[in-house]
């Protein structure tokens, strides 16, 4: 009698069941003792790296702290008045280290300077297309060359900036209008993030 194609035998070798069997159980032990290297390996890097972190930090609690207002040029500056076209307008420090001159912020030390400018502008003396255009300005020998310019309209009279702008020492940062108008609730602010070369007391 002929056997039907794709039929296995119904009676198998009971050695080839053991080996079968045995080999089976000989890849789940094998692949839980991966899995447990595997854990004990993530576990042993954890540790490592919270260990670090305790170093880092205790090292970093024992260095000395200094204020800020002895070490790191910074000013803020509030205002409200009027701006002239063709005049900067007339800053003055309410707080910090930095001196102002003449309306002209003074930098005495090269580097990397957070600077932050929120205000509200009135149009006093509207010109036809109804734009303003409110500029921060490096000024040097007379010449104004621009750092940062927004264009405000009547509409939307909010001013919002902050941004990171190289300055060295000896620039004079001044602030302008395009015509002239009033300059509500300025808050200014300007921080040393990362000083350079050259630093000036």
């Amino acid at each position: 009698m002929e056997e039907e194609p794709g039929v296995e035998p119904r009676n198998q070798d009971p050695m080839d069941q053991e080996m079968e069997a045995a080999e089976e159980e000989w890849k789940g032990w094998q692949a839980g003792q991966l899995r447990n290297i595997l854990h004990l390996v993530s576990a042993a890097a954890q540790w490592i790296l919270l260990l670090l972190c305790l170093i880092y930090l205790g090292v970093d609690s024992l260095r000395p702290s200094t204020p800020r207002s002895d070490k790191v040029p910074w000013t803020h500056i509030r205002y409200t008045g009027k701006s002239t076209k063709g005049v900067a307008v007339n800053l003055t420090a309410e707080v910090g280290s930095v001196q102002i001159r003449n309306g002209s912020i003074l930098i005495t030390c090269d580097g990397l300077y957070l600077v932050s400018l929120k205000c509200n502008i009135i149009f006093s003396d509207l010109e036809e297309e109804g734009l303003l255009n409110l500029t921060l300005c490096k000024t040097d020998n007379k010449n104004c060359r621009t750092l940062w310019e927004r264009t405000v309209q009547e509409s939307d009279k909010a001013v919002d900036l902050t941004t990171v702008l190289y300055l060295f020492d000896q620039d004079n940062i001044t602030l302008w209008t395009s015509f002239n108008a009033i300059i509500e609730d300025l808050s200014f602010s300007l921080v040393l993030l990362s000083p350079f070369v050259h630093c000036r007391r």
